[in-house]
């Protein structure tokens, strides 16, 4: 299940964007808007309900959960992005790591 987040989630959010992967979660965050989209099979699931939700594609940047260990990978392929200077499925800007980071546990952080 996908859910769009603009605030904490819960721990029975946790557990439904879950139901794909047993251990991780893909997730789509919007670092201008501060929301993220979670669950399902693809990070170009997540994607689509933050761009349906009045996200801009450029601020959009794709990332793995790891809820039971609280850690981010910053893999996916709506990565590559040549245009904006990621020529790769890992995002390389620091700052943006940053920026995908810090939204990530103010709405995902803590919840297991």
């Amino acid at each position: 299940m996908i859910h769009l987040l603009k605030e904490k989630t819960t721990s029975v959010q946790i557990q439904e964007m879950l139901d794909r992967y047993e251990n991780m979660i893909k997730i789509v965050v919007d670092i201008r808007r501060r929301a993220l989209s979670g669950g399902g099979e693809m990070h170009a699931d997540c994607e689509s309900v933050l761009l349906d939700d009045g996200s801009e594609q450029d601020d959009l940047w794709g990332a793995n959960w790891y809820p039971n260990e609280q850690r981010i990978e910053f893999e996916s392929l709506i990565n590559i992005r040549p245009r904006l200077g990621n020529r790769s499925i890992v995002l390389q800007d620091e700052n943006l790591r940053r920026q995908v980071e810090a939204v990530t546990q103010e709405i995902l952080g803590g919840v297991k």
